[in-house]
């Protein structure tokens, strides 16, 4: 498996680099309808997936796909949403991140899912070409399924058995 590549990197588990930002939606980010612009959303999406992978390997890293991203439901202007990110796969030099957006209802307490989206990053060592990453350790059995699952859409994109 590519991430075997990795080797001499210490390996990390998916919930030491995961990342939570809570936003308040104001009326600036919005469209004529009061809905938080999609454009906007992709912002916060993008900034806590590449958060999520600089803390993974300690290296710049770029944005370099967007995969299958959902918009469930419209966030509306003074409704707090969080972004929360977290490692899903890591290569040799890449990884996926699997992002989920909810709003949050201050008078019940409760938070529903609006958005998902998952974003392929590269790393980027100090020369700005890509580097190795440390590979990535699924600990529990739903961590490892979504890591096989993403090795084998690696390989079947890559075109290896």
């Amino acid at each position: 498996m590519e991430h075997e590549l990795s080797q001499g990197l210490t390996g990390r588990g998916p919930e030491e680099s995961v990342v939570v930002m809570t936003e308040l939606v104001l009326p600036a980010q919005a469209n004529l309808l009061g809905n938080l612009l999609g454009g906007q959303l992709m912002h916060l999406m993008d900034i806590a997936g590449a958060l999520t992978c600089k803390r993974h390997t300690g290296c710049e890293v770029v944005t370099v796909a967007v995969d299958g991203i959902e918009f469930k439901q419209p966030v509306k202007v003074g409704q707090i949403i969080t972004v929360s990110s977290r490692m899903i796969w890591a290569g040799r030099t890449s990884m996926k991140v699997c992002i989920t957006v909810g709003v949050e209802d201050t008078r019940t307490r409760t938070s529903k899912l609006t958005n998902t989206a998952a974003f392929t990053f590269v790393a980027l060592g100090d020369d700005g070409r890509p580097t190795c990453v440390p590979p990535l350790l699924p600990r529990t059995q739903e961590e490892r399924a979504a890591f096989d699952a993403e090795e084998s859409r690696y390989r079947a994109l890559k075109g290896k058995s």
